[in-house]
């Protein structure tokens, strides 16, 4: 897809879903044999529910039916919220997986896995759990030195509560 038309569907979409209470995260056109299908990738802060992303593609369908933004070809809207191992790229993205497992690439070339405890405008403090039944460890990573991040899909995960020990123990420093 041209950026031309990548930056014109954007335009077009993005008030209609902004409207909807949602933020538009990520569009795409790929083709598909003959046809093309558009993605719509939607989110908010709250996440999105069947009815909303029912709603959002049913005005996004109306307006791109009066429009000309994709052409005169067959195309297929696909309207859908983030993966559960979505890349985070944006400063939201790092505050609505508080309390999530990501993994890390920094740009020093290392990786680690660890919790988001909380996220500030300089980057996030996260717990990176424990080996071989060695307790958890806290750590400070700043935006610029992140290179890539990606939600984990946790199965067995015992501890669902974010305020854990390292976070008070973080929280004690920080009051200190």
């Amino acid at each position: 897809m041209s950026t031309t038309q990548s930056e014109r569907l954007r335009e077009l979409l993005e008030p209609l879903v902004t409207s909807q209470g949602l933020d538009l995260e990520e569009i795409a056109v790929d083709s598909v044999g003959r046809k093309r299908v558009l993605s719509v990738i939607v989110d908010s802060d709250t996440g999105a529910d069947l009815d909303q992303i029912a709603d959002v593609s049913r005005a996004l369908s109306a307006k791109l039916d009066e429009s000309d933004a994709m052409g005169e070809g067959e195309y297929t809207l696909e309207v859908g919220t983030p993966g559960a191992e979505r890349a985070l790229t944006e400063h939201r993205h790092y505050v609505r997986a508080t309390g999530r497992l990501v993994k890390f690439q920094l740009h020093e070339g290392g990786e680690i896995v660890a919790r988001i405890l909380g996220v500030d405008d300089d980057g996030l403090d996260v717990e990176v759990p424990g080996l071989k039944g060695r307790k958890a460890t806290a750590r400070r990573l700043a935006f610029a030195d992140i290179d890539k991040a990606r939600v984990q899909v946790e199965f067995n995960r015992k501890d669902s509560d974010v305020d854990s020990d390292v976070a008070k123990d973080m929280k004690e420093e920080e009051e200190a």
